[in-house]
């Protein structure tokens, strides 16, 4: 059993069965999480790729830039109970950072890019040439589509560009969140028969998406939770403008029982940080709610602008 996981299926060898794995929703809050001796760095890590075997929606990456750790998962909620289990389970004592919402990028309109690379310093030089369209392909996730003909870049070195796009995808171009639903469509370029190399091929793909990456007018996308509110009809009132000021959305709302409403929509997971404090205050004490991911969804210019203004400036701070 200590090689079994969540979704693992357990049947006779003789007789084998895939049961179908579990549905596992992106996660969509990050959180900083650093120990408060550097001796207890191992330790810290030891606790949390335990957690992550057990728990598939929840995810550990480190940050290379910042040097730290980044944990994700489902909502405020489900990061505190993991927070709460590194102390008290496995006697680490953490510091813990602002929670953060999980964006995403992409890009709105068709675009071609084309990038050539080419470095000489001193024997064997570096030389690559990309051609790429770019295009946008909503709910598809990343495609990549190789249309080279005639060779004009080498059948070896075509998992190259894939290869060189995909490392881009993980850390973003706009703001450094994943890139998703993305399509490459790769038509042209040239190679030279010394200087190619499947690094040259790389770092050419990678310069050539983000080039084009740019000129596709960028947007982020922002998770969108659905949420499901219960509350008596003296603060339905309240209720529904708090939520409208959260830029959220009503889709339906009925009686569950004499004197109580059940409101069933959608809001930003970036407008209900606090919002558990907010509805007790709100309604003495007498409403609830519970939320789940719904889909990514393009954050209005206004907003994003002042995403990205904030991000910079945390940048600038951090340097």
């Amino acid at each position: 059993m200590k090689l079994t996981k969540t979704g693992d299926t357990l049947c006779d060898p003789d007789h084998r069965l895939f049961l179908e794995s579990i549905h596992i929703p992106p996660t969509v809050i990050e959180l900083k999480v650093n120990p408060k001796s550097r001796k207890e760095q191992g330790k810290l890590g030891e606790a949390l790729s335990k957690l992550a075997n057990e728990d598939p929606s929840f995810n550990v990456r480190f940050d290379d830039e910042t040097e730290e750790t980044v944990i994700s998962g489902m909502g405020e909620l489900h990061l505190e109970i993991i927070i709460d289990r590194i102390k008290e389970e496995f006697g680490v004592e953490v510091e813990v950072g602002e929670p953060a919402v999980a964006f995403r990028e992409t890009i709105t309109a068709e675009v071609e890019s084309n990038y050539k690379h080419s470095k000489q310093t001193g024997g064997k030089g570096q030389f690559a040439h990309t051609v790429m369209r770019l295009e946008p392909n909503e709910g598809n996730g990343y495609e990549f589509v190789d249309m080279i003909k005639g060779g004009v870049i080498p059948a070896e070195f075509i998992g190259s560009v894939n290869k060189g796009v995909k490392k881009t995808l993980e850390r973003g171009v706009l703001a450094g969140f994943p890139i998703v639903d993305v399509k490459v469509v790769l038509h042209d370029g040239s190679h030279h028969a010394v200087d190619s190399s499947d690094m040259a091929f790389q770092t050419c793909a990678s310069i050539c998406f983000k080039n084009g990456f740019m000129k596709g007018e960028p947007v982020l996308l922002e998770p969108v939770m659905k949420i499901e509110i219960n509350t008596p009809d003296d603060f339905i009132g309240n209720v529904v403008g708090d939520l409208n000021k959260r830029r959220g959305k009503i889709d339906s709302m009925r009686r569950f029982r004499k004197g109580a409403q059940k409101l069933n929509g959608s809001v930003p997971l970036m407008e209900m940080f606090g919002y558990a404090t907010a509805i007790r205050n709100i309604s003495s004490g007498r409403a609830n709610y519970s939320m789940e991911f719904h889909k990514y969804l393009p954050v209005p210019k206004a907003v994003q602008e002042e995403v990205l203004k904030k991000l910079a400036e945390k940048k600038n701070e951090e340097k």
